[in-house]
């Protein structure tokens, strides 16, 4: 399958398009369908300041048109393309800069979790900028740290979203096998059923999806449950008539990591081969 081919399956599936007026055009259609988005413009791991500038600057041309729009859409930012591998300062200085502008627009903003090696980076990060912030973090379940790092979190009153987790990992700090990720995952949506007052249960794995349910029918907290784009989109469309249900949309041209890291998601596989063979159309 040559790679012109590739790209047009991946592009036509999971991503939005290359620009900020494709992702406002597929929010508007998940919104008619009473799903919002969360938006995320490509790109990780930006060694060069100008890449950083300009991903700095999309991402506050996004937020407007998000508010023109009036689309009901997050957006969701990588530490490592606002700057984190030339300076800490830079990112969090670009991290800080986005936030505000939100904030002023009633955005929500996520910060996406990266390699491990980020992750006590993006949590001091989060909750030095928490107080009065409109802000989510996501906590990855594969890394044996996520409970303590989910406990401090939930205790500060910050916002989690929950994935199982994507990055190539040591097993000395992440859980390799299916089964081992998906009951550290279980034991983390328990406990943040009991701690917490708001949080996003991002998984395309229906057991997960029902556990929370069913845990919801007890605790009867504001949850959210997220999925990726182009993965299992009818499921969301039915889950969306009784729950709050985003979609996470990303756009631009840096699509290979992106679509290669989801292949590579444990027990990802299966949803995504159906995926590809399914109409995704809604």
């Amino acid at each position: 399958m040559g790679s012109s081919l590739i790209e047009k399956i991946i592009a036509g599936r999971w991503i939005a398009g290359s620009n900020i007026a494709d992702a406002i055009r597929v929010s508007e259609n998940f919104n008619k369908r009473r799903i919002s988005t969360i938006i995320n413009y490509l790109g990780e791991e930006f060694t060069n300041a100008k890449d950083v500038s300009e991903t700095v600057d999309t991402y506050f041309a996004l937020i407007d048109s998000i508010a023109k729009a009036n689309v009901r859409a997050a957006i969701s930012i990588k530490p490592t393309q606002l700057g984190l591998r030339i300076s800490k300062t830079m990112a969090s200085s670009n991290y800080a800069k986005i936030l505000k502008y939100a904030e002023s627009r009633k955005i929500f903003v996520w910060l996406d979790m990266e390699t491990s090696k980020d992750v006590t980076f993006t949590i001091d990060t989060y909750m030095k900028m928490l107080r009065n912030s409109n802000s989510g973090i996501c906590i990855q379940a594969y890394l044996k740290r996520s409970r303590e790092d989910i406990t401090k979190i939930a205790k500060a009153g910050g916002i989690v979203r929950l994935v199982k987790g994507a990055y190539s990992e040591s097993e000395k700090i992440a859980y390799k096998r299916k089964e081992a990720i998906d009951k550290n995952y279980i034991a983390l949506l328990h406990y943040l059923f009991r701690a917490s007052h708001r949080f996003t249960v991002a998984t395309h794995d229906l057991r997960m999806i029902e556990e929370s349910l069913r845990l919801n029918r007890k605790y009867k907290k504001h949850v959210t449950y997220a999925m990726l784009n182009g993965i299992r989109n009818k499921k969301a469309v039915e889950l969306a008539r009784r729950e709050d249900v985003a979609i996470y949309v990303p756009f631009g041209s840096r699509w290979v990591d992106y679509a290669y890291r989801r292949m590579r998601e444990a027990g990802h596989m299966n949803i995504i081969i159906k995926s590809l063979l399914e109409s995704q159309k809604i």
